[in-house]
């Protein structure tokens, strides 16, 4: 049952994320383009989601416990460090650029674009280069 939920949840999502157009992302991009083309539905996407998540939220925290899992795993770091501002930054730059951030690119594959393919084998790329540079930068830090 709980990889039934995650494929129906995922297709909501999918289906959420072609409805709103955001899988195109010259829409995105207009988003962005004040002085042209500017477009605000991104707008009033992302305040829809917020609604949805704040109801969806105040619903679940009323339970114990998750469906699916003995306890809510929330994660317990609060500091605001370089890392974290970095990692907004860079996301923040790469959604600007190519129009796609990494949670709408995946059901947009199903567009069979190219471009789409090759933003989610840099992001991957990108996620396996941090891992692999992470021990290197703990390491320098300590000597």
């Amino acid at each position: 049952m709980k990889l039934f939920y995650a494929l129906i949840t995922g297709l909501v999502f999918g289906i959420g994320i072609s409805l709103s157009g955001m899988m195109d992302p010259a829409k995105v991009l207009n988003f962005f383009d004040l002085a042209g083309t500017w477009d605000p539905s991104l707008a009033f996407v992302m305040g829809g989601a917020l609604i949805v998540t704040f109801v969806g939220y105040r619903l679940v925290w009323r339970r114990d416990a998750p469906l699916f899992e003995a306890r809510f795993q929330i994660p317990t770091g609060t500091a605001i460090d370089k890392n974290l501002v970095g990692g907004s930054a860079l996301f923040g730059i790469g959604w600007g650029i190519a129009g796609f951030c990494p949670g709408a690119a995946i059901p947009a594959l199903g567009t069979g674009r190219w471009e789409v393919a090759l933003f989610l084998i840099a992001v991957t790329a990108g996620f396996y280069l941090r891992r692999l540079l992470a021990p290197m930068q703990t390491a320098g830090a300590a000597t």
